[in-house]
């Protein structure tokens, strides 16, 4: 079924707009989406008055990546591993603030306020930040009544220091959000022409630590203290870096956090309801990835191919005069970007060259698709092709060399274990200026070889090539690479990769030159 619009309310166009994300959302576990094992009736409740698209994928990952590609409409992962909002580009709120929009953000995302995203909020014309999660470094000292929980990880976390200052379920930073979100609905409904709240939510992102009623909702049988951080690997049942038990605890607490955060989410969409909001504004629910729970024996985000639970992720837009409806449509990440720039009339002001396509016209019935292929990865990692059939992800040909990495403020994602020369080589003498597409700013291009020590998922192996037909292998069992179909793929990478002007180093890196 397609989106259809109402014909009596085609003149009523959004002139605001809600974005929330809703970090590490697993689609597959959601009841709107036929997930079952665990309760968000407040998601549910959204995807009851929304468009549900089926077919939305991930573009750059993992946090920061995919908050540029939402942000800045650009695709990252080709160019650098993470990273801050660049010379030559601007975060959407840039041009919104001069078309007289008012901005928002609402977050308790600690990657937003550290090196390697610290000015994604300074465009917002107001922004608030709630304290304590994961690694925020928000205190100094923890409560001397909080004892602790079991580490998969053996050092020292921020989050050891935020813990014990919880009191109570609306302490914590999701239901804090949350309830942030709402007040400042109730306080500016009605009071500016047209705006764009952002609420960029950290959970269910780990630590999976919630209070004990969610932390038993699921496994009420668990004995001891909660596995609040997962490990992050392929193999972890396999390895023995956990047990069948421990799996089991790790998802139940992940559910566990889901369905809080879904609980504090009703809140929103109570203020939406009580203002009339749903009467003019278009309301988003995205992610940036999903987070593997033991799916193929995988943990986290480990360096393995994107397989569906994390690169196949949900995606609802509830908008004026549009009717609920399932829509098969191919979407990412940067097409979110467009369609506001779309909503807002802002489109032609966008300084960058961008990868996405609005929405609109999809929601308004007038079109049935708005691509016929997407891009997907993580820096120095496999590139991946997708196009609502089949998955192509496509990996080093030889060495995983040359990597280009492009940018003028040099940062990255801290491990706040690692020197930063450590998480990210410094440039050196075979550095040189170069220039992104569509720029004549001049930038920083540094290639690395196989000699270098490689940052983050670059260094790790690789599992050759894959190919899978999502319609008939959903689960990906069958790796059709090697077929005779790998050739045609393989030259549709190469094309798509050739229209976005990616890196030379990309083409040589993958055998595609």
């Amino acid at each position: 079924m397609s989106p259809s619009e109402d014909p009596k309310a085609r003149a009523a166009r959004p002139k605001n707009a809600v974005v929330i994300l809703l970090d590490s959302l697993n689609r597959h576990m959601l009841g709107a989406y036929g997930g079952q094992e665990f309760s968000t009736p407040n998601l549910d409740r959204l995807a009851q008055r929304s468009v549900r698209f089926t077919r939305h994928f991930t573009g750059s990952l993992p946090c920061m990546p995919a908050r540029h590609d939402i942000l800045c409409g650009a695709l990252d992962f080709l160019w650098k591993p993470w990273g801050s909002i660049e010379l030559w580009e601007d975060a959407i709120t840039c041009q919104l603030r001069a078309a007289g929009v008012t901005t928002q953000l609402i977050s308790d995302h600690p990657h937003l306020f550290e090196a390697g995203g610290e000015n994604y909020h300074i465009d917002f014309e107001a922004w608030d930040y709630l304290r304590g999660h994961e690694s925020d470094p928000w205190k100094t000292q923890p409560d001397p009544s909080w004892v602790g929980s079991p580490k998969f990880v053996p050092r020292p976390m921020a989050y050891d220091n935020s813990r014990g200052w919880f009191r109570g379920e609306a302490d914590f930073p999701g239901p804090r959000t949350m309830q942030a979100a709402a007040t400042w609905l109730d306080d500016n409904a009605g009071k500016h022409d047209r705006f764009f709240l952002f609420v960029d939510e950290f959970d269910p992102h780990e630590p999976f630590d919630t209070p004990e009623t969610y932390a038993r909702m699921y496994d009420p049988d668990w004995e001891g203290p909660h596995p609040i951080w997962p490990p992050y690997v392929d193999g972890g049942i396999r390895k023995g870096i956990l047990d069948e038990r421990q799996a089991r605890q790790v998802r139940a607490l992940y559910g566990g956090k889901l369905t809080m955060i879904d609980h504090w989410l009703g809140k929103v969409l109570d203020r939406l309801d009580s203002h009339d909001l749903w009467d003019d504004t278009l309301v988003v629910l995205c992610t940036d990835h999903g987070h593997y729970l033991g799916e193929k024996d995988i943990w986290g985000k480990p360096a393995v191919p994107i397989y569906e639970p994390l690169g196949h992720i949900p995606l609802l837009i509830a908008a004026p005069g549009v009717a609920p409806a399932t829509c098969e449509a191919l979407t990412t990440s940067v097409d979110l970007n467009a369609t506001l720039a779309d909503l807002f009339g802002v489109a032609e002001a966008v300084r960058q060259r961008t990868h996405g396509v609005s929405l609109l016209p999809v929601l308004a019935g007038e079109a049935a698709g708005v691509r016929d292929w997407l891009l997907t990865g993580v820096w120095g990692r496999e590139v991946h092709l997708i196009d609502g059939k089949r998955k192509y992800a496509r990996a080093p040909a030889n060495a995983n060399a040359p990597l280009d990495m492009y940018s003028n403020r040099w940062s990255t994602m801290p491990t706040h274990m690692l020197t930063r020369g450590q998480e990210l080589p410094y440039p050196d003498q075979r550095a040189r200026l170069d220039h992104m597409p569509g720029s004549g700013i001049p930038v920083i291009h540094q290639q690395w070889d196989a000699s270098d020590p490689l940052p983050f998922w670059a260094g790790r192996r690789f599992s050759g090539n894959h190919l899978y037909d999502l319609e008939d292998d959903s689960a990906e069992t069958r790796n059709l690479a090697g077929s005779p179909l790998e050739a045609e793929y393989r030259d549709a990478l190469r094309a798509a990769l050739d229209s976005i002007e990616a890196p030379q180093g990309q083409f040589e890196r993958l055998g595609l030159d």
